[in-house]
């Protein structure tokens, strides 16, 4: 039934989905944040990114409760204030969006925090069950760890 509504939903519909979701997790609200995964949802980092390092956290995190702690708990630990995402360009194909944007932020150490990432979300009708993330990981280890 998943795969049916993901197939009834256009481009724009997918896109939005993943623009609802991203002002879910501004909001810090754990409800909101999980209504926009599906239970089994999986987010794979790169191995060693300097996020995941700074928190002695995983790059691959596995269930919406996983996802939902990160970005409510671990996430504000480190991007601590003036946290800003600019999109740079959306894009949807049957259930695959992918979402480039810049990010910047105050770390909890006082430095900038400035990078660019790419996202690709797999859609189970309007949630998300697979964000793949990729960012300049040697960028992002200079703005964290100097």
């Amino acid at each position: 039934m998943a795969n049916n509504r993901a197939n009834e939903m256009s481009d724009q519909s997918r896109k939005q989905v993943v623009q609802d979701a991203w002002r879910a997790f501004a909001s810090r609200d754990p409800l909101r944040i999980a209504a926009a995964f599906t239970e089994e949802v999986e987010w794979l980092a790169p191995e060693g990114n300097a996020t995941a390092l700074a928190l002695n956290g995983t790059n691959h995190m596995v269930g919406r409760e996983a996802v939902v702690r990160f970005l409510t708990e671990e996430f504000p630990k480190l991007f601590v204030s003036n946290v800003s995402v600019e999109f740079k360009g959306i894009y949807a194909d049957r259930d695959t969006v992918i979402l480039e944007e810049h990010m910047s932020a105050t770390l909890a150490n006082g430095r900038n925090y400035e990078n660019d990432y790419c996202f690709i979300f797999t859609l189970s009708g309007d949630r998300i069950s697979f964000v793949r993330e990729y960012m300049d990981t040697q960028r992002g280890a200079k703005c964290i760890f100097g």
